[in-house]
């Protein structure tokens, strides 16, 4: 057998060896043997490099180092999941999808794991990259650190898509954790707080040899693109559990809603048995037809619920309650208490959302109060123990005038909060929106974080965020932990902001009530800066999926001289305040006034791409038929209930083909 015959047989006899360990916890061979083989290997590659590959099995244990972690775009979104803590809350996510799609349901069940989300690329088989989650549009690449969890295939089995990706949790076992917490201890060292934050924490380490140490496992749920010919969600599983992947076999199809219910009540108990940390079930759609059906929202697939577990809960005393400024000026009052354990993490503070939340609870300083974490995320406060209340106890009286800058708070007919008016004068709400304005979603100025723009404002070289192109590096570098490559990369990323196209320019500006979606909304509508703030409040209610309180927040925005002065300045230093010549001539108002209902399977596009064509033309699409519906793009397998509703509605119904053609 020659040299490189032995080295691949070598791989492929470990790769199969990793699998039936790591994957079916059915070991064929000792360790004492495996590691033999694997030296035997590690002899033959360094003795002739010319064989080498990035997937051997040899590589498992790391040694790469990633100073900087690129920033790589996601190709298909990673969306969050819509939370339900309620069974009711399931029976009316029922009802909608029933109302929206024909035929009967199947769902998947799957246990929520709790651990960092990933997102793994293959190509002709083998590991091309690794990314995290990051804010669902892109995330950072960390396929060094992948590579070393052995859970994770680095070559395929049997037959795959000559491209695809797949999505699934990067997880900490609980034995693992406490082994890693015995040595730190031991070491003198500080114990990690919980499996997941450590989980997460070690997908960032710069030393892959450093996370080849811990022992991280990693669960697959989600096949995503790809030439696959499964037609149900569960097919996906089972395929990627032929291909290597690891996909928890606690999975299940269940035929009702009933039964879905079946599968919580077990769990909910059964949980506790696991080797992982759970913390709800996840409800899919089964049918990959019905999903695309379904669609998203502008944050999660309609098709898909996680079901929570009730939150642990634990009591405490309220130490204090002390006042935040949000960027906005809204005001939160937040509990300072007494440190607390609660679902693996030390608990110290806690939203108490307003002054009603207060006055309904009477919550009052000395206090006994009950904690949970809300979808065990934030901590926050759901009962107050009155037998314990002390005898001097007082009511609480919420501020009158803001913490920071001593201005009378607003409170406007409706509002849940209360606000600092002091837009431009109120230190919070200045570093808040400058923030803002920089962040991944908005700007995305790399090189430049929060707590640099807190020392630049707090320094006196910025006041608002037209003020960082105006920034030098002389002004830069006497700030703390300022080195002269970061100076020159705090710089460059301002310049590079200047691409940033229209919508997330209009995002970026933190107008409030103007999220991602309606920025986008907005500048597609009006097309430029310059239009928008010329804009009526009726003019604005005219837009879809405007409403007054978005309208007025725009207006008022725009109204004030100093935000007229900041965007003129933005207009100065060249940032894109306007769509492009490209993106408007892809654009049309052929289809304005139009609201189309997309329903069936289609050949010559994507379902997608139709929504956009409608989008980019002018149209709204809606997902449901009503009288306002203008006409149905009908594919094959449209639902017959659909079809009788726009029958009895009279709407018309026009194939694939002929709506490509009108466009044209």
């Amino acid at each position: 057998m020659s040299i490189q015959l032995k080295i691949n047989a070598l791989r492929d006899q470990l790769r199969e060896h990793n699998y039936n360990y790591y994957v079916l916890d059915n070991p064929t061979i000792s360790d004492y043997d495996f590691d033999i083989q694997l030296k035997e290997l590690q002899a033959l590659e360094e003795a002739h490099p010319e064989f080498y590959d990035a997937n051997s099995p040899t590589l498992r244990v790391g040694g790469a180092i990633t100073k900087n972690f690129n920033t790589v775009v996601h190709k298909h979104r990673m969306y969050s999941l819509d939370n339900s803590y309620s069974l009711e809350d399931l029976k009316d996510w029922e009802t909608r999808i029933k109302k929206s799609i024909d035929g009967d349901v199947e769902y998947v069940c799957e246990l929520k794991y709790d651990g960092a989300s990933i997102n793994l690329t293959y190509q002709n088989g083998s590991l091309l990259k690794a990314v995290t989650r990051g804010d669902g549009m892109q995330g950072d690449e960390v396929t060094p650190n992948i590579k070393t969890i052995n859970s994770v295939p680095l070559q395929l089995k049997g037959d795959y898509a000559e491209e695809f990706e797949i999505r699934g949790e990067i997880i900490l076992p609980y034995d693992g954790f406490i082994k890693m917490n015995e040595a730190r201890v031991e070491n003198g060292e500080e114990p990690y707080k919980n499996p997941r934050n450590t989980a997460s924490g070690s997908l960032k380490l710069q030393d892959s040899a450093e996370v080849a140490k811990r022992p991280l496992d990693c669960l697959l749920y989600g096949l995503v693109g790809g030439d696959f010919d499964y037609k149900t969600h569960f097919e996906s599983l089972e395929k990627a559990r032929k291909m290597g992947f690891k996909v928890p076999k606690e999975a299940k199809l269940c035929q009702s809603i009933d039964e879905v219910f079946e599968f919580i009540n077990h769990w909910d108990q059964a949980r506790h048995n696991l080797p992982y940390e759970t913390d709800g079930v996840v409800v899919k759609v089964n049918n990959l037809h019905q999903q695309d059906e379904l669609g998203f929202t502008s944050k999660a697939p309609r098709w898909a619920m996680a079901y929570k577990f009730k939150a642990e809960q634990v009591s405490t005393v309220l130490n204090s309650i002390t006042y935040q400024v949000g960027r906005t000026g809204a005001i939160t009052p937040v509990a300072n208490l007494e440190p607390v354990e609660l679902a693996g993490t030390i608990v110290k503070r806690a939203s108490l959302h307003n002054a009603d939340q207060i006055e309904k609870l009477d919550i009052r300083v000395g206090d006994t109060v009950y904690v949970e974490k809300g979808g065990e995320i934030i901590p926050k406060i759901i009962a107050v123990n009155l037998e314990e209340r002390p005898a001097d106890s007082k009511p609480t009286e919420y501020i009158t005038n803001c913490p920071e800058c001593d201005t009378l708070l607003k409170r406007e007919a409706g509002e849940a909060k209360h606000f600092c008016p002091n837009y431009n004068g109120c230190s919070p709400q200045v570093i808040g929106r400058i923030q803002h304005y920089i962040s991944r979603k908005a700007m995305d100025i790399e090189g430049l974080g929060g707590e640099t723009v807190a020392l630049l404002v707090k320094a006196g070289l910025i006041h608002n965020y037209a003020d960082l192109y105006t920034l030098t590096k002389d002004q830069v570098l006497p700030l703390e932990r300022m080195a002269e490559k970061s100076a020159d990369n705090l710089l460059a990323g301002i310049e590079a902001s200047k691409q940033i196209p229209f919508e997330r320019v209009l995002f970026a500006l933190g107008i409030r009530f103007v999220g991602e979606t309606v920025a986008k909304t907005l500048a597609k509508h009006y097309k430029s800066i310059d239009a928008l703030a010329f804009a009526s409040v009726i003019d604005l209610e005219q837009v879809n999926e405007i409403g007054i309180r978005i309208a007025e927040s725009v207006v008022d925005f725009f109204s004030d001289p100093k935000n007229q002065d900041i965007v003129n300045r933005l207009k100065t230093y060249g940032l894109q305040l306007q769509i492009s010549a490209e993106k408007l001539a892809s654009q049309t108002d052929k289809l304005k006034g139009q609201v189309i209902v997309v329903s069936g399977v289609f050949h010559s596009v994507s379902r997608t791409e139709l929504k956009k064509l409608i989008e980019d033309n002018g149209g709204k699409v809606s997902s449901s038929i009503s009288s306002k519906t203008s006409y149905i793009v009908a594919g094959d397998n449209m639902g017959p209930s659909k079809k009788d509703k726009a029958e009895k509605l009279n709407i018309e119904l026009i194939t694939e083909q002929d709506f490509l053609n009108s466009l044209e």
